[in-house]
């Protein structure tokens, strides 16, 4: 099955620059994944390098909750 990740520190990038275009796009390829049974995995860099997985989102449903969540304050 096809996975998409997301490094929610880039997410978190692009809403500081308030870059909905680039979030958009981000989004509409992890709904594409989710849309084929695959699996969009939520990542975290940390400053020492080291990358952890923390959440899997499978479902349309789940994506759009994080969607909204990521869009609330922009």
């Amino acid at each position: 099955m096809p996975e998409f990740i997301i490094n929610v520190n880039e997410v978190e990038d692009l809403q500081m620059t308030s870059n909905n275009v680039e979030l958009e796009q981000m989004f509409a390829r992890a709904k594409s994944t989710v849309i084929q049974g695959g699996t969009v995995i939520l990542t975290r860099q940390y400053a020492e390098g080291r990358i952890e997985n923390f959440d899997e989102l499978t479902t349309e449903a789940d994506l759009e909750e994080y969607r909204q969540t990521v869009f609330k304050y922009l």
